[in-house]
């Protein structure tokens, strides 16, 4: 669960802008994440999403618990940090904190930029639960658009969806601790949804999956359900599990 909390909030190079970069405000976006299975709907977690402007760039961080009762089946606590060049968009550093079932992990990546070649130092720190220390490091490059699972989110929220054709895809290059993902991101064209309050938005319905080395999936496909208002924020978001699913709304 702990890996769709994290991918689900943390969706999706200046491409199809919707408006021009470094115009995010302050902010604070809240989510409830519930499991499905059946008639079972049950409040499973929460995470907030936070940016604030920083000068020349913004500092972005996303916070994921789970409930005490979620947490006797996969206990999370997980903390996302990051730094954005307000510019053009372009990530600078990225940090994933991680506490689950007794186990520790720490991701450290730094970006280079060296015209279209984007390099990721990722230096990764990690404790089981027996206590027991690893230390790794790696170097990733890509080219093209590259963001982590944090400034990703911000990515998605710059794509114009109406000038983007329904089935048309996108994709872009996403670096964890360890490894680069290729993102693929599907526009499904407009739908009204009901959310957990029972109101009714207008949104954008797309699809989204990762892939290592273009081809090998590396999870299961999501989709989201994106305000189509100017701030585009997703309002839906709905994973898979072994048994059931993940779903996270938007609360305010």
């Amino acid at each position: 669960m702990r890996k769709h909390i994290v991918i689900i909030l943390s969706i999706l190079s200046n491409i199809i802008f919707n408006t021009s970069a470094g115009t995010f405000k302050n902010e604070d976006l809240h989510y409830v994440i519930t499991y499905k299975w059946g008639i079972i709907h049950k409040d499973a977690g929460e995470a907030t999403l936070s940016l604030r402007n920083n000068g020349d760039n913004y500092n972005l961080m996303l916070a994921a618990k789970t409930k005490p009762w979620a947490d006797k089946f996969y206990q999370v606590r997980d903390t996302l940090k990051g730094t954005l060049r307000i510019s053009d968009l372009k990530p600078l550093r990225y940090i994933k904190i991680a506490h689950e079932k007794g186990k520790y992990g720490l991701d450290d990546v730094t970006y280079k930029y060296s015209g279209s070649t984007v390099t990721g130092i990722c230096n990764r720190f990690k404790k089981n639960e027996k206590g027991e220390i690893s230390e790794s490091s790696k170097t990733l490059t890509a080219s093209g658009p590259v963001y982590d699972m944090l400034s990703v989110f911000y990515y998605l929220r710059q794509i114009n969806y109406s000038s983007l054709a329904p089935g048309k895809e996108i994709k872009a290059t996403v670096f964890s601790g360890s490894k680069s993902e290729t993102i693929t991101i599907r526009n499904l064209g407009k739908e009204r949804i009901q959310l957990r309050n029972g109101t009714h938005r207008e949104a954008f319905h797309i699809q989204f999956n990762f892939t290592t080395d273009g081809k090998k999936k590396s999870s299961d496909d999501m989709d989201s359900w994106i305000s189509t208002g100017s701030e585009h924020i997703p309002l839906y978001l709905v994973g898979k599990l072994p048994i059931g699913q993940v779903r996270v709304y938007y609360v305010n």
